[in-house]
């Protein structure tokens, strides 16, 4: 019988009970009757050293297939390719596990355990301020099965709809819940249309629960304030939506939407930064199918048009919207007025006004 042992410095033993492996083994390499022991070289250890992960646990580029150019924004919470800029992950893994630490009670008689050392247990899903109840409420299932797997007998079936009914009733006993249910309903709603990042829903619901305290919501809809919420969000992480795009997502009317983010502005005394036009080439672009060497020169332009602040007091999307349309005729790109217009939620008449003022004050050929 064979059997080996490893220590901290790579270094195996093979102890040899039998006969047959004091026979294999030659006399030169014995250090004493009864153990062999074999260092390894260094160009084994480098290899060992070298072994690289398999590919499938690495986040590979579609563009440009790098691996190693990966970075994530904490505010926005994407993870984007630094090589050529593709969003390749909208939100962030949370891998984490909550855990407690497990109590023993058997030492110190009633109330007086102590806690165990390295024993961890796991306590459920993560809490979420997205949800009317944080994630911390049990329910009873809809499946007509007990803790076991087993079908529950057809004579308490009756027994346990009934308490499933009022188990239902009981965890939403006020107004403010059943408000909050309906809200962070179309808070998942207005998810998947816009496709928000989970730190933009998480700070919209708890923009939503502020109002709601302070007594905003009464006399208006819920669908209104939970927009101007995640509006709100939107502009303070600078992720480029616009009122037009929300409140065609929430199907409410822009004037509506305007009205109660300014309410929500000046009650929760919210100060939220201006919109960055550099932000809103991408989306224009993307809208308008133009080339990567137009956007590229767009973005140029545009730092010279922060840096003279001509964008100042102007709609940001307007200002992108000139900003290709003057990269276009630079770089020969053949693309009507009305695609670009069309494109930035804008009028002609205010893409010929802004490239008028961008000609002259830049000296644009």
């Amino acid at each position: 019988m064979m059997v080996w042992f490893t220590t901290p410095d790579q270094i195996l033993i093979r102890d040899k009970d039998s006969e047959a492996g004091k026979e294999k083994d030659s006399d030169s390499k014995r250090r004493s009757s009864c153990y062999d022991f074999t260092i390894d070289t260094e160009q084994t250890r480098e290899d060992k050293n070298n072994i690289t992960p398999p590919n499938d646990t690495q986040t590979l580029c579609s563009i440009c297939k790098r691996s190693d150019k990966m970075i994530t924004d904490p505010e926005s919470g994407e993870v984007i390719c630094s090589s050529c800029g593709v969003v390749l992950l909208d939100k962030i893994e949370d891998i984490s596990r909550p855990e407690r630490r497990v109590f023993d009670s058997g030492a110190g008689g009633m109330g007086g355990g102590r806690q165990t050392d390295n024993t961890r247990a796991r306590t459920g899903a993560p809490i979420s301020l997205a949800r009317h109840d944080m994630g911390l409420a049990t329910i009873i299932g809809k499946e007509d099965r007990d803790a076991s797997g087993q079908k529950i007998d057809t004579s308490i079936r009756s027994t346990v709809k009934r308490l499933r009914t009022w188990d239902s009733r009981a965890y939403i006993h006020s107004s403010s819940d059943r408000n909050l249910i309906q809200a962070f309903n179309e808070l998942n709603i207005m998810k998947d249309k816009l496709a928000l990042s989970d730190a933009i829903v998480e700070k919209s619901a708890y923009i939503y629960r502020k109002a709601q305290t302070r007594g905003l919501v009464r006399g208006r809809t819920t669908s209104g304030i939970m927009a101007a919420a995640i509006y709100a969000v939107c502009r303070e992480i600078r992720t480029p939506r616009t009122l037009k795009d929300i409140a065609a997502a929430s199907n409410i009317r822009r004037k509506a939407l305007a009205k109660a983010y300014r309410k929500l502005i000046v009650e929760l005394d919210f100060k939220v930064p201006n919109i960055d036009p550099m932000k809103c080439i991408v989306k224009v672009a993307n809208k308008a199918n133009l080339s990567e060497k137009t956007v590229r020169h767009a973005i140029s332009i545009m730092s010279d048009v922060i840096d003279n602040e001509i964008s100042a007091g102007k709609d940001p999307m307007a200002i992108a919207a000139t900003v290709l349309y003057a990269s276009c005729i630079k770089n020969g790109e053949n693309i009507k007025q009305d695609n670009i217009s069309n494109a930035a939620g804008i009028t002609g008449v205010t893409l010929r006004n802004r490239f008028k003022d961008l000609k002259s004050q830049l000296e644009l050929n």
